[in-house]
């Protein structure tokens, strides 16, 4: 048996919470302008300001990582979670 369960797929959970951190995301930047629901776009940014670049001469290759969590997305993992529990 697998540790999710029997019938459960990981690959389900991994899509619903990605879905639930877009939609999430999506929700907050849409409710941003809404002054009672402004709130479900606070959070915090982390990552790399400014991308690293490798220049090899032939080959440049540029790594960057930028992620912004706030109150709308961790609504949408939550729901998500919830949405998986019951499938």
């Amino acid at each position: 048996m697998s540790r999710l369960g029997a019938g459960k797929n990981a690959w389900a959970l991994f899509l619903l919470l990605l879905s639930g951190i877009v939609l999430g995301g999506f929700l907050g930047t849409f409710t941003s302008g809404i002054s009672f629901l402004s709130w479900l776009n606070y959070g915090q940014s982390f990552g790399l300001e400014s991308p690293v670049v490798l220049d090899f001469g032939i080959l440049v290759i540029t790594f960057g990582l930028s992620i912004r969590i706030t109150i709308a997305s961790i609504i949408g993992v939550l729901a998500a979670i919830l949405i998986y529990r019951f499938i």
